[in-house]
């Protein structure tokens, strides 16, 4: 499982520009805007503390972020904060506080040698919305925090997929780690275990029906049998899970909570943050395992979060 550490870096990327203006807006020593809305209780945040907080971010008129509702984000109050950055602001903000963060892309080229960032033209802005859930002081204790949101949010999920099952009247068996499989077929002889390699054709899709990769649909452009190594976590977890409990020609359809799939990341645009997802598979074959390094995984089934 990811650190804090390791997520807020992917969390703090997608966040790190912003822009807005107003009279009722101050100014940091770099001149970034923000505007406190709510007064918390407590000391302010001081370095070395680890803070919890929700945010959300708006480019253009268009929410780029937001994990309110979400695993909220983590990270440590360092002492100076960097240079027309949020981290300049949260030492100003206590336990209970929110607060609107605004940057000029313009500020932002003028600081970066005349480089406009990705995505932003001269002009435009964004802005960045926080509330500070909660303080702590030590890195075990927030650690802990963390792995217990990663929790809840994967409950919550494995119960939507659930009721998703049951509204369309599916027969699907629930595993222990939390994938649905609907058995078509299911094949004949053991079922994939650890250390076996399994030869598989896939298609993945949103629970809206639309696809996203294929090896059986040669429009994606790959027709060859996905080769997983059960227990290597060369695909990701619920795949893998579901894969599990099937046999030798079996087929079934995985029903995948995004916590077992690519949860808060997602993967490019074509798999949304926190996307619940759905693939048809079929087992062509279960052999032993080559003692050769695993093979490369097409970006639908890859692990990318166990590797970080």
């Amino acid at each position: 499982m990811k650190t804090i550490q390791s997520f807020f870096y992917c969390a703090f990327a997608i966040i790190l520009l912003a822009a807005c203006s107003g009279e009722s807006f101050k100014k940091t020593k770099s001149g970034l805007l923000y505007k406190i809305i709510s007064e918390g209780k407590g000391p302010k945040l001081a370095p070395g503390n680890f803070v919890k907080f929700d945010v959300k971010v708006t480019q253009k008129d268009s929410v780029s972020y937001n994990s309110f509702g979400k695993i909220p984000a983590f990270t440590m109050i360092d002492s100076v904060g960097r240079p027309y950055d949020i981290s300049e602001v949260f030492p100003l903000l206590r336990e209970g506080d929110s607060v609107v963060i605004v940057q000029s892309a313009d500020s932002i080229a003028k600081m970066q040698m005349g480089q406009m960032p990705p995505g932003l033209k001269k002009g435009d802005k964004i802005t960045i919305s926080i509330r500070v859930k909660k303080v702590f002081t030590d890195m075990a204790t927030a650690q802990a925090d963390f792995d217990n949101e990663i929790k809840l949010e994967k409950e919550k999920e494995i119960k939507e997929v659930e009721t998703y099952i049951k509204s369309k009247g599916i027969n699907a068996i629930k595993t222990e780690q939390g994938t649905f499989v609907e058995i078509i077929t299911p094949g004949e002889g053991p079922k994939a275990d650890s250390g076996k390699q399994v030869s598989v054709k896939y298609t993945g899709m949103s629970f809206d029906g639309k696809k996203f990769d294929s090896n059986v649909d040669s429009s994606f452009g790959h027709i060859d049998p996905l080769k997983v190594v059960i227990g290597q976590r060369g695909s990701i977890q619920g795949f893998e899970d579901g894969l599990k409990q099937i046999a030798k020609g079996g087929k079934a359809k995985l029903y995948i909570p995004s916590m077992l799939g690519y949860g808060m990341q997602g993967a490019g645009g074509a798999i949304k943050p926190y996307e619940n997802l759905i693939f048809e598979v079929e087992i062509l074959d279960i052999t032993d395992a080559p003692k050769s390094k695993s093979p490369e995984f097409p970006p639908a089934v890859a692990d990318t979060t166990s590797k970080k």
